[in-house]
C-alpha cells in the first residue's frame, strides 16, 4: 500500500520539483538583466529569453515584472536569514548568535553584487512608492519579524531582558546597517568594518538588554 502510494506521489513530487527549478531560473535570469541593464530597461520577454520557459509562466508565478523583482528581494532576504537559522541551531548563547549574525549580515549585504541591486531597488522605490512600501513591508520588516519573535523568545526563557521586542530588533538593525543606505543612495561603497569594530558597535545594545556573552551554569 505504502509502495502504491510513492508512486502515485512521484509525479507530483516530480512536477513541483520542476516547478522549483523553474522559477530559480526564472530569478536568476532577472536577478542578472536587472543588474545589467536596469529594471526599466529589462523587459519580461528578454527574461524569458535567457531563462527559457514562457510570458505564461512568469505571469502565473510572479503575476508581472514588479511581482518578479519584489520575488527577487524576497529570496535575498531568505538566504540572509538562513544563517540565523544556523546560528539557533548551534547553541550559541544569544550574544554571541546577535554578534556572529551581525558579522555574517553585513558580509552578505556589502557584496558589490548585493550594493548594485540594492541600488536598484531604492531607485525603483523612489520612482515608484507604492513599490517602496512594499519592500519595506516583505523585506525589511520580514527580518525585523523574524528578530523580534527570537527576542520575544529569549525574553519567555531568562536569556535576556527586551522590554520592547519590535522596537529592539528595529534597533538592532539600525545599528548594524549605520549609514550604509544612504551610501548606497550615493553611489558609494561601504566603508570596511572589521569583526571587532562589529562587536563593539553592538555592545551597548547587548549590555543594555542582559545577554551575557556566555550561556548561564
Amino acid at each position: 500500500m505504502n509502495a502504491e502510494a510513492d508512486q502515485l506521489d512521484t509525479p507530483r513530487k516530480t512536477q513541483d520539483e520542476r516547478r522549483t527549478v523553474r522559477r530559480q531560473a526564472i530569478l536568476d535570469a532577472a536577478e542578472s538583466l536587472f543588474l545589467e541593464h536596469g529594471y526599466p530597461c529589462v523587459s519580461l520577454s528578454a527574461i524569458v529569453q535567457r531563462s527559457g520557459g514562457s510570458l505564461a509562466t512568469i505571469y502565473q508565478m510572479f503575476g508581472n515584472k514588479q511581482g518578479l523583482l519584489r520575488a527577487v528581494v524576497d529570496r535575498n532576504t531568505d538566504e540572509s536569514l538562513k544563517d540565523l537559522d544556523t546560528l539557533l541551531a548551534s547553541g550559541l548563547p544569544p550574544r554571541r548568535i546577535l554578534e556572529e549574525f551581525a558579522i555574517s549580515y553585513l558580509a552578505f549585504a556589502t557584496t558589490p553584487r548585493k550594493i548594485a541591486f540594492m541600488r536598484l531597488v531604492i531607485t525603483e522605490s523612489l520612482t515608484d512608492p507604492d513599490f517602496g512600501e512594499a519592500f519595506d513591508r516583505d523585506m525589511q520588516m520580514k527580518y525585523v519579524a523574524r528578530i523580534a519573535s527570537l527576542f520575544e523568545n529569549w525574553n519567555a526563557n531568562g536569556l535576556a531582558r527586551i522590554d520592547r521586542p519590535r522596537q529592539a530588533a528595529e534597533l538592532y538593525l539600525a545599528i548594524l546597517l549605520c549609514n550604509l543606505p544612504i551610501r548606497f543612495m550615493l553611489g558609494r561603497p561601504p566603508e570596511s568594518t572589521s569583526r571587532e569594530d562589529t562587536i563593539w558597535r553592538l555592545a551597548c545594545f547587548l549590555d543594555r538588554f542582559g545577554m551575557e556573552a556566555e550561556a548561564s551554569a
